[in-house]
């Protein structure tokens, strides 16, 4: 910008490469008449699957894990937006939001999937691997939420997917942590979903038995209990479309799992004998 003898101002005529920059910097975000779904943990098991099931449904989808050739796996035959992330990095969390929001413009749907395990004695338990369980399985998925929450409530309309574990409703031996970080789940989604009555946005607590899928693996210790038997990452992501579309607050998988929680209110004393006999 220059100035003239008179004190006025002009500016001169743009350059042209420089405009077409701009105006590609400044384009808004491609839009989609269809709804949009964010799941994270999609590169497998119950994020995976749900990623499917809402893809076959219609929604557009951006699936975010740390693994790509996974996630290109479950996108397979979708128009589905990779957005590999980590999300226990620094800033992982804003940064998944950021580019998510950058593709669509918009988040219809939340499915907070991603999670990691650990088995053994909390006596044991390195002091590293307590951080990290808390972090990724709480920590970053409050992170998250708090990123993406913002332009629902904007909108006037979406829902929160959190997916707990009957680890935070009952307690489990040897997955204390787990245990904690999902009941601190549990206890996050009650809270806000008080918080957010009248915005438009809801909260869905999704509370799995166990799940065959290589979580097991992955923590260090395969599942061994006779009971209850493991479901497969479908009949979970069938729940999740479910309570989705019914807005529904809660949903366990299988439903009888909402026994061990009902005992542990209504007699404390007996639910830990059942506890100390069965496990």
């Amino acid at each position: 910008m220059t100035t003239t003898g008179s004190g006025s101002t002009y500016d001169p005529p743009a350059d042209p490469a420089a405009s077409s920059a701009a105006a590609a910097v400044e384009q808004p975000p491609p839009r989609t008449d269809r709804r949009v779904a964010l799941v994270t943990g999609a590169s497998s098991g119950i994020g995976a699957a749900t990623a499917r099931r809402f893809a076959a449904g219609g929604w557009h989808l951006l699936l975010s894990g740390r693994d790509r050739r996974r996630l290109e796996e479950t996108a397979s035959g979708t128009s589905a937006v990779l957005l590999p992330a980590d999300l226990a990095a620094p800033d992982g969390a804003k940064m998944l939001a950021e580019a998510a929001l950058r593709e669509t413009g918009r988040i219809d749907l939340l499915v907070a999937g991603a999670g990691i395990g650990w088995a053994g004695p909390f006596l044991t338990m390195p002091h590293t691997d307590i951080d990290r369980v808390l972090f990724l399985d709480l920590n970053a998925t409050l992170h998250l939420v708090r990123e993406v929450l913002p332009a629902m409530v904007a909108a006037g309309g979406g829902r929160v997917v959190l997916v707990g574990s009957v680890a935070g409703a009952v307690g489990v031996r040897e997955e204390a942590v787990y245990s904690a970080a999902k009941a601190g789940l549990a206890a996050f989604a009650e809270a806000l979903r008080q918080e957010l009555r009248g915005t438009g946005v809801g909260v869905t607590l999704v509370v799995p038995g166990p799940v065959e899928t290589a979580f097991f693996a992955r923590r260090g210790r395969p599942y061994h209990r006779s009971h209850p038997r493991p479901t497969s990452p479908g009949r979970v992501a069938a729940a999740v479309w479910d309570a989705v579309g019914e807005a529904r607050d809660d949903t366990y998988v299988p439903s009888w799992l909402t026994l061990p929680s009902r005992v542990r209110a209504l007699t404390p004393r007996l639910y830990r004998r059942l506890l100390h006999r069965f496990g």
